[in-house]
């Protein structure tokens, strides 16, 4: 069987694969302001209620915090929800940080890294 080549598509360009992404015109395309935590991880004591609820009721502020992020309040209870919850309030307010300092606060530091979330979204919204 013998292949003929038709050029039944006369005046249109030839569409070629792209080979590379398109790059941004500025350097400064994707960059952002990044920002601090509002408040310090071992600065429980500006918020006593959060403080106590940090302290005595930990799941139920991770409940709130998560419910408050606009996600499930089951997320807590997830392998890994917590860690997400903290990296994705980074990420939307831009505040400075690593997944693994997100870690290291939470495993070595629970109650005071809630209460930080919760203080840092009570003063976002």
């Amino acid at each position: 069987m013998q292949f003929e080549m038709h050029d039944n598509v006369k005046g249109k360009a030839m569409s070629y694969p792209v080979t590379s992404q398109p790059q941004c015109a500025t350097t400064s395309c994707y960059q952002t302001q990044l920002s601090d935590w509002h408040t310090g991880l071992t600065d429980c004591c500006n918020d006593m209620p959060v403080c106590l609820c940090g302290t005595f009721a930990p799941l139920c502020l991770a409940c709130r915090i998560s419910d408050d992020f606009g996600e499930c309040c089951c997320a807590p209870y997830l392998p890994g929800g917590l860690h997400s919850i903290r990296t994705g309030m980074r990420e939307r307010y831009h505040i400075q940080g690593s997944v693994g300092h997100d870690w290291a606060a939470l495993t070595f530091c629970l109650p005071c890294a809630l209460c930080q979330m919760a203080r840092e979204l009570k003063i976002r919204e």
